[in-house]
Order: structure tokens, then sequence, then C-alpha cells
């Protein structure tokens, strides 16, 4: 299955990004170099419970977990599967506005952090707040709005663009 960012709800998070090699599905197992990345005969409600539940060894090893879109973005790697089981493409089809801001104000709440950002109306939240150091964000513009906070910087950096 090939998905672009408009299609990314259909995603259940997080993702792990895997080889483009051989894979294919046998009796409920589901193959990829020879090696079990899924097991859809466990009651596991997620493709982590169900690798715990097998009792079978030759797991294919997941190294790269991504929690976001913006992890797929700034992949290199193009084949995913996500917490359903669902092995998928993620083709980059479109290019946005990467632009630099400075960070106004770093307010810390109970579980996360929101960013106030000069000359942007809409705060940012954030799991944790940057480093005392990082003085701007990288925003992906879609249009004229910013869209997705995509890196931290220490000091302004020229706009650009990125395919997502």
């Amino acid at each position: 299955m090939a998905l672009t960012y408009k299609d990314i709800g259909m995603v259940r998070f997080p993702v792990y990004a895997v080889s483009s090699g051989d894979w294919y599905g046998q009796d409920g197992l589901l193959f990829l170099e020879n090696k079990i990345l899924d097991d859809k005969n466990m009651k596991g409600t997620s493709l982590g419970m169900r690798r715990l539940q097998t009792p079978h060894k030759n797991l294919y090893p997941l190294r790269h977990q991504l929690d976001n879109l913006r992890g797929i973005i700034k992949s290199s790697k193009k084949t995913f599967i996500d917490s359903n089981g669902a092995i998928f493409n993620y083709i980059k089809t479109e290019f946005l506005s990467l632009k630099y801001y400075k960070i106004e104000k770093v307010e810390k709440l109970k579980k996360v952090t929101r960013l106030r950002i000069e000359r942007v109306k809409k705060p940012f939240i954030v799991p944790r707040p940057p480093a005392p150091e990082i003085q701007y964000v990288g925003l992906l513009h879609y249009g004229i709005r910013p869209w997705m906070l995509y890196e931290y910087s220490e000091t302004k950096l020229k706009d650009t663009r990125r395919k997502v």
C-alpha cells in the first residue's frame, strides 16, 4: 500500500522502518527476509504485543521506531510497518516551504511544553522543552500556514524546502 502525507490518518503509530526486501504472508505469519515480522495468530491488539506473545524466535529486528509523521518525513527509508501490522510505502509527493523562526517563549506545562514562536499566532505543543541553547525552530508550511515543527536550531538557518 502506498501512502502520502494526506493519507497518514490511516496509519497507527508508532511505525517501524523496515527493509523493502521480500515479504510474504503464510499461515497468519508475516515474513520479511525469511524472518517473522508479525504473528497475526496471537491475540495482541498491536504489532508489539503480538511479537512479545509469539513462541517463534526467528523475529525480524525492528530497529527504527518513529512516533509521528515528522519521523517518517525525515527518514531516508520508504517502507514501514505500523502498529496494526500493515506494511506501507511512504511516497514523498510535494515540496513544502521550510522557514525558520525565533522561539519567543517556552512554557512548561504539566505533561507537555508549549512553544510561542515569533510571527506565528498558534503555539506549538511538544513533548519536552528544547535544550536551552536552542533559539530557532524550522516550520514546514502547508500553503502559507505553518503546519509542522520540523527541527530545532541554535542559529537562524536559511529558508528552504523539503519534499514530504
